[in-house]
């Protein structure tokens, strides 16, 4: 139980380190967006196979995020990477990192994909 919980704080530390290479100018741009996309997914309260679903729930989030941070990380400069991680660290050690406009913009992306599937769905049912 007890590697449990150190995989689970060392990927909480690798996401917001990939977080915040995601705003660094000196990244790839793909490598920015596939960040933003992974962390967005991981910290995004809606699943692409909810979690109430028996085993599959969960099996998303364990493949999912892991495998989007892998590819992440082997994109970025390794001493962008370093900065990053130990910006993370502290900023975990300080407590936890809050950032607003994150979730407003996540917020923002899944009630466009909603707006976007009723339309869809709106003209399907029209023909």
């Amino acid at each position: 139980m007890q590697s449990l919980k150190q995989v689970a704080r060392r990927l909480k530390k690798e996401t917001y380190a990939v977080y915040l290479a995601s705003t660094d100018q000196r990244v790839p741009w793909y490598a920015r967006i596939l960040a933003g996309l992974t962390v967005a997914y991981a910290f995004s309260p809606i699943d692409l196979i909810p979690d109430f679903i028996p085993i599959l729930g969960y099996l998303d989030d364990l493949i999912i995020v892991p495998v989007g941070i892998w590819l992440v990380l082997k994109m970025i400069p390794p001493q962008i990477l370093a900065e990053c991680r130990e910006k993370a660290a502290a900023e975990i050690e300080r407590g936890k990192p809050i950032n607003r406009a994150a979730a407003v913009v996540i917020i923002a992306i899944w009630i466009g994909l909603g707006v976007l599937a009723a339309m869809w769905l709106k003209k399907l049912l029209k023909t």
